[in-house]
């Protein structure tokens, strides 16, 4: 029902990330059989995104070949950096490996924890040497986000992530696109946004940003079990699936679940 809605929407891509598809609490194998039935599901009506665990480079190239086998457009890889334990080198060999069977897009989640030095240098570094990376997701944004889209915006595709005000901010930078909450229950928002920008009317799209994305994002920060759990429970709402999340995580109780929506119908 989710992706049917989206696609129907609009939605240019299907992507699945490491965090909003809850692999933190699902196992290598359930990982693999979503990654499956999405595919299959999508089957080629927009472009499909799939997405790594936090695994070694010998897992993250044999989910490479999976991925490509199953006809995912491009993966998404997540490095493994607990107790900052890689260096430049050896992300490029992590790239590097899971590239040479599928497309790569690079997810800047982790380099936040490290300096912007030892950051850029990675990008740097990725953008000279691993041809078969081609897109970028920023989770990190502020500074990091925008020194990082300027360096790469003209070589690879530009995802901003989270909330739209980080989209904007790298609008000056060469950023290609965001993701949306919006286009999960409320698509013609999301586009309203999007025409906006297309349209060069940036007084508009910040007008969004203030008047939705911000309040939006402001409330789920203060859901109880954070914003994934709220997140979970706009799904419900629109009617896509259960606000439900496996243990230990928070799952909305029913009347949280009617505070947010009492919120979303006053937002909206």
């Amino acid at each position: 029902r989710q992706i049917d809605f989206v696609i129907d929407a609009g939605a240019k891509n299907v992507i699945l990330t490491y965090g909003d598809s809850l692999y933190s609490l699902l196992t290598d194998v359930e990982i693999a059989e979503l990654t499956k039935v999405v595919v299959q599901y999508v089957d080629k009506r927009v472009m499909v995104v799939a997405a790594t665990g936090i695994w070694c480079t010998g897992k993250t190239v044999e989910f490479a070949k999976y991925s490509s086998e199953l006809g995912a457009d491009m993966l998404m890889v997540l490095p493994p950096d607990w107790g900052s334990s890689t260096t430049v080198e050896s992300l490029i060999s992590h790239y590097k490996a899971a590239s040479q069977y599928i497309p790569v897009m690079v997810v800047t989640n982790y380099l936040g924890k490290r300096s912007l030095t030892f950051a850029v240098g990675v990008i740097e570094a990725l953008l000279n040497k691993v041809p078969g990376i081609v897109a970028l997701k920023d989770d990190v944004c502020n500074n990091y986000g925008r020194k990082i889209c300027s360096i790469a915006y003209d070589k690879w595709a530009i995802i901003a992530g989270g909330l739209k005000e980080n989209h904007m901010n790298l609008l000056p930078y060469g950023v290609d696109g965001s993701f949306s909450v919006f286009i999960t229950f409320k698509p013609e928002l999301t586009w309203n946004y999007w025409d906006a920008i297309t349209e060069g009317n940036i007084k508009e799209a910040i007008a969004f940003i203030r008047d939705y994305d911000m309040p939006l994002f402001e409330y789920l920060d203060t859901v109880k079990g954070g914003r994934d759990a709220g997140i979970h429970g706009i799904l419900e709402i629109a009617g896509h699936s259960k606000r439900y999340r496996r243990s230990p995580y928070h799952s909305l109780s029913d009347k949280e679940l009617d505070e947010l929506n009492n919120y979303i119908q006053e937002l909206l």
